[in-house]
């Protein structure tokens, strides 16, 4: 048999953001899909099938998979099939407030998200300008104010147009595109593309509904008893080139993700990385070039008299101001970037896709818990190489600061989800689990990387570093730290926040994404950038005999965060529809997450950046 998964997320956009999963199974009779609603909503339900279970992934994302009434034959159309009808009578406190949920929920847009065999089932409709708009998902209902105004999906149907009134859509067309393949009948079946049209059909008779008739209405004002019959139609579509229908499914997989703004976001980071290329190439093989000849002249005590970054050769590598933090966030910075790359490069390739609901999560956390011995190993040579002898508080630092943080914010935002009764809280028994994986795993990792770290001779410098610190001259503008800092996150920022919309838009706003392959170039070219941009600064800051190079080359890169966390905020009050205060701290005490991973992991590249071009620049210049 075939076993296709078909996913739903009620993206509770007013509230809480919850994803949820149902299985498709085909076999050459029958046909039976599982479906989950979100609890609190009154759809129809079976709860006589058995309900599956999540992996790591799925329950921290708030997958949740259950059992749903759907029912129908591989090849078999279903025309009006009913699932249920459910009545509220008036008068009746429980049939009241169920249906005012269901209300609000239609008021802030909650969304069902249907995935089948491993790809969205897109709802297709007219927009502008004779253009047609395909999203991976349909509302629950939708709402035409007093005043007479339609909001959401309600603008697309003129029928809607009944003032105060709440219009829910209980009946869905789902056409299915099948291929055979190279077997016959069911056996080679191949599903292509999966459409969705939802309607709002009040049934005259609920018992044998017609699926025609006028749209069903819910008042805004309970005065009457309601009775929603929901229905669905299934057709099924054979397609006869296998070839066509890849494209097809490719086709409709890529569109979803408006690749031609993907496309322009690489354009204009390439732009800006080749510019970045060109002037560090020009300090490079000419700038450079001209300092070391002119340093290293026969003449020393003419090439004294210069100015520029050889003066502070016996300063430069004086170790840095808090040195114990600046080496515990470089530990936790190459932990970060060696899990991101992995992860990102397996996405490449197709071992992560988004159809593979949690692999993604799964494979992150996985990989962070086995990578701690980089990180200790990583903080303890610098620890140790700044000159610092406390290798206890470093390697517990190294091992519980910044995930401590990750996870105190992670807790705070599960309690939250727990009050309010969300069902995407994390069961307490897969907090210990995280905690076991920690604590048992990772911790122990990062004491072996110290261990080795420690083990291993100081990192040498090209050059001696004087007893007696140099006074550092009176600095422009553009040398002073805090400016330069805050210039270099900008031309970092600019090459991701393009792909930056997407990725909110695929955690908050029910998109899918798909496009790993555009991710990791851009990914690429991130790195490139900090590098670089840290790289023109540093050198700025050491013709200007500014040796404080250490912090700031963490900081101009990482400051690169900062900007992604004032575009969350833009995203916040312009995209989304964000209301109550639990839902807002919710929204911003993930976002910090991000920002700081984001920030120790940008900062980390900067570091290395720069530290391996002092160590270049210093170790060819003749010192006496």
């Amino acid at each position: 048999s075939f076993l296709f998964t078909l996913n739903l997320a009620a993206a509770l956009t007013g509230t809480y953001l919850c994803l949820y999963r149902i299985i498709l199974l085909l076999d050459p009779l029958h046909i039976h899909c599982q479906q989950f609603f979100f609890p609190s909503f009154d759809f129809c339900k079976d709860d006589n099938e058995r309900r599956p279970s999540e992996n790591l992934g799925q329950v921290l994302f708030g997958e949740r998979i259950e059992t749903s009434p759907y029912k129908f034959s591989f090849k078999k159309d279903e025309k009006c099939k009913k699932l249920c009808t459910k009545t509220y009578v008036k008068g009746k406190t429980e049939d009241k407030n169920m249906l005012d949920f269901l209300k609000r929920g239609m008021q802030l847009n909650y969304q069902h998200h249907w995935i089948v065999d491993n790809m969205p089932v897109t709802w297709c409709y007219d927009v502008e300008d004779s253009q047609k708009y395909c999203n991976p998902g349909f509302p629950i209902g939708c709402l035409v104010t007093v005043d007479g105004r339609a909001k959401d999906a309600c603008v697309i149907n003129s029928e809607f147009n009944k003032k105060n009134t709440f219009y829910v859509f209980n009946h869905v067309d789902i056409k299915l595109t099948y291929h055979n393949g190279e077997g016959e009948g069911w056996r080679g079946a191949r599903l292509v593309a999966a459409t969705l049209e939802p309607k709002s059909i009040n049934n005259a008779d609920a018992d044998k509904p017609t699926c025609e008739g006028p749209p069903m209405e819910v008042p805004v004002e309970f005065n009457s008893d309601v009775k929603i019959t929901y229905t669905y139609t299934v057709s099924f579509e054979y397609t006869m080139c296998l070839v066509n229908s890849i494209v097809h499914r490719s086709i409709q997989v890529f569109s979803l993700t408006n690749n031609h703004f993907l496309i322009h976001s690489i354009m204009n980071s390439l732009v800006i990385v080749l510019f970045l290329s060109g002037m560090v190439a020009m300090i490079m093989l000419r700038t450079l070039h001209k300092d070391i000849a002119r340093y290293n002249q026969v003449d020393q005590e003419d090439a004294q008299e210069e100015s520029g970054w050889k003066q502070v050769h016996g300063d430069v590598f004086r170790p840095p101001r808090k040195g114990m933090l600046l080496s515990v966030f470089l530990g936790q910075g190459t932990q970060i970037f060696i899990m991101t790359f992995i992860t990102l490069f397996l996405a490449c390739l197709g071992f992560l896709s988004p159809a593979n609901r949690g692999a993604l999560m799964t494979c992150s956390v996985v990989l962070w818990v086995l990578l701690g011995t980089p990180a200790g190993y990583v903080s303890a040579r610098l620890y140790k190489t700044f000159g610092g002898e406390k290798w206890k508080t470093n390697v517990l630092l190294t091992a519980l600061l910044c995930p401590g943080i990750v996870f105190a914010d992670f807790f705070l935002m599960n309690l939250i989800l727990w009050v309010e009764g969300s069902s995407a809280a994390i069961p307490f028994g897969t907090l210990v689990a995280i905690l076991a994986l920690w604590f048992g795993i990772s911790v122990p990792l990062t004491f072996i990387g110290a261990y080795f770290g420690f083990k291993k001779p100081a990192i040498e410098q090209p050059v001696r570093t004087n007893q007696i610190p140099r006074q550092i001259p009176e600095q422009s503008f553009f040398t002073k730290p805090v400016p330069g800092i805050v210039m270099g996150g900008i031309l970092p920022f600019g090459c991701i926040f393009i792909q930056l919309f997407f990725i909110l838009n695929s955690i908050w706003s029910h998109q899918m994404y798909y496009m790993f392959g555009f991710l990791f170039l851009v990914f690429i070219i991130l790195l490139i950038t900090c590098s670089e941009a840290t790289i023109l600064l540093c050198y700025f800051h050491l013709c200007a005999e500014d040796y404080h190079w250490w912090w700031r080359s963490f900081l101009t890169s990482g400051f690169t965060a900062v900007y992604l966390f004032v575009y969350a905020v833009h995203y916040f009050f312009s995209k989304l529809q964000i209301v109550g205060a639990a839902s807002t701290i919710l929204y911003f005490g993930y976002t910090s997450i991000m920002v700081l991973i984001f920030f120790l992991f940008t900062g980390t590249i900067g570091f290395f950046s720069c530290f391996w071009f002092v160590n270049k620049i210093y170790s060819v210049v003749k010192v006496d």
